[in-house]
């Protein structure tokens, strides 16, 4: 292998996903040499094949289910149905606008983006277009890809990934989703909203498994008043295809009828076959193990993103991306909180959370150091208006800080932002009750919910 490079890189990455990219040009903002290399477009999953199109998907479904609606707020309105053609174009402008913008952005920072396939030759090094790309420091980026379970097949039309529903160019008019966690419960949104008869089938006791339970029960009665259907408790034991679809069984005994099964039972890392294990680097079940500063056991070499087992969220990538470029520069790096890390699925309703669950401050404080309260959307104003239901949930340590904010409802994941702060700035109840919030508008519900738990509710019952 011929080393072409005229200079050894200050840090070579491998992955030009969230993760990856938001190290090369943090790193680069900081004025050191960077090599970005990707095989397939700068930008990874998150733009590609996860966030964005989803996003975009979610909002077609909203249009559509408002204008079904319309009558309802005095508009005139005919759904005549939906054009998926019309849908993907849609999505793929809103993906080549802002993949159009961040290679700009590269190529502004000064960073030698390389596309090909890169492996891991040694501690110091990647190979990739024949040639060896050498580096003071490799940060390892290279995501994941949807999973799925021994034996199941997915064969791209009958059995299919995330990756095969988001180009999927025909309406089923019936799916069974496999698994009820985030991309499960987001594709069964829309699938739902474009007309599709949709069944999800969970193992575990509640949709939406690691949010708080109160906010899964919010969804799971959402999601009946919308004729989504879901089967809890429910291990998959198999699929059979039929004349015209498919046949998943469950351990149960139940058999369901459906034109697709979508395995949405999350994703995996991709570090198999990259050289990894080869060059030292210490691995478990294919994720890259790190420290909190995402140092791996060779201190050449570190990892971000869903390659390594934190939050497989893109603004965890860039967080995770960023502290590792501030720490090779010098720069004092901070681990990153992940209970402080807002979390949003963005299905209708939308459910969003920020620090821990009830039984997880039970588990750590105790039940007597606990307190909660609910807040119904039913007294907000704007939540009228846009005729959603659901609820604030607080979690507080008693005389102590705000440790949990879960919200189910329409627009709950723009409402995030500042239950981030309230956990991250370890908040009381009344600091946050002095706070002035706009009315008539959803954050007011937040507020609402802080004068509460300070025990001077105002649009709520004592």
């Amino acid at each position: 292998m011929a080393n072409d490079a005229s200079t050894v890189f200050d840090v070579v990455i491998l992955g030009g996903g969230s993760g990856g990219y938001a190290a090369a040009l943090r790193a680069a903002q900081l004025g050191l040499s960077v090599a970005l290399i990707e095989k397939g477009e700068l930008g990874g999953t998150c733009l590609h094949r996860g966030c964005i199109p989803t996003k975009a998907l979610l909002h077609a479904a909203e249009i559509a289910d408002e204008t079904k609606e319309a009558a309802e707020f005095g508009v005139l309105a005919t759904f005549q149905g939906i054009d998926i053609n019309g849908v993907h174009k849609y999505k793929d402008d809103v993906i080549a606008g802002l993949y159009k913008g961040l290679q700009g952005l590269v190529a502004s920072r000064k960073v030698t983006f390389i596309q090909g396939e890169g492996l891991l030759s040694s501690q110091t090094s990647v190979d990739v277009n024949g040639q060896r790309v050498e580096g003071r420091h490799i940060v390892l980026a290279t995501g994941s890809v949807p999973k799925s379970i021994p034996g199941l097949n997915i064969d791209g039309d009958r059995v299919i990934s995330s990756d095969h529903a988001l180009k999927l160019d025909r309406i089923p008019k019936s799916a069974v989703i496999l698994g009820g966690g985030v991309i499960g419960v987001e594709f069964a949104s829309v699938w739902k909203s474009f007309g599709v008869d949709v069944t999800i089938v969970e193992a575990l006791p509640h949709l939406a498994p690691l949010e708080d339970e109160n906010s899964s029960k919010l969804l799971e009665r959402a999601f009946r008043k919308r004729g989504i259907k879901f089967e809890l408790k429910a291990r998959f034991s198999g699929v059979e295809y039929t004349a015209d679809g498919v046949r998943v069984s469950t351990e149960n005994g139940k058999q369901i009828d459906a034109d697709l099964l979508l395995v949405a039972i999350g994703r995996g890392p991709v570090s198999a076959g990259l050289g990894y294990e080869e060059a030292g680097v210490a691995m478990d079940r294919g994720y890259v193990l790190v420290d909190e500063y995402m140092r791996t056991n060779v201190p050449t070499i570190s990892a971000v993103g869903d390659l390594v087992p934190t939050l497989q969220l893109a603004h965890v990538g860039f967080a995770e991306g960023i502290l590792v470029a501030e720490r090779l520069a010098g720069l004092k790096a901070v681990p990153i909180d992940y209970d402080g890390v807002p979390r949003v699925t963005y299905c209708n309703p939308e459910v969003a959370s920020v620090g821990i669950t009830e039984a997880k401050a039970v588990e750590l404080y105790g039940k007597d150091k606990v307190v909660t309260l609910k807040y119904n959307l039913a007294g907000n104003g704007k939540s009228k208006i846009l005729k959603t239901a659901g609820e604030i949930k607080l979690v507080q340590v008693k005389d102590g800080a705000v440790v949990g904010v879960h919200m189910v409802g329409a627009r709950m994941g723009e409402q995030v932002g500042e239950a981030q702060l309230i956990y991250n700035w370890e908040a009381l109840p009344a600091e946050v009750a002095q706070l002035i919030h706009a009315h008539p508008s959803q954050s007011e519900a937040l507020g609402e919910a802080h004068l509460a738990l300070a025990g001077k509710a105002l649009h709520a019952h004592d």
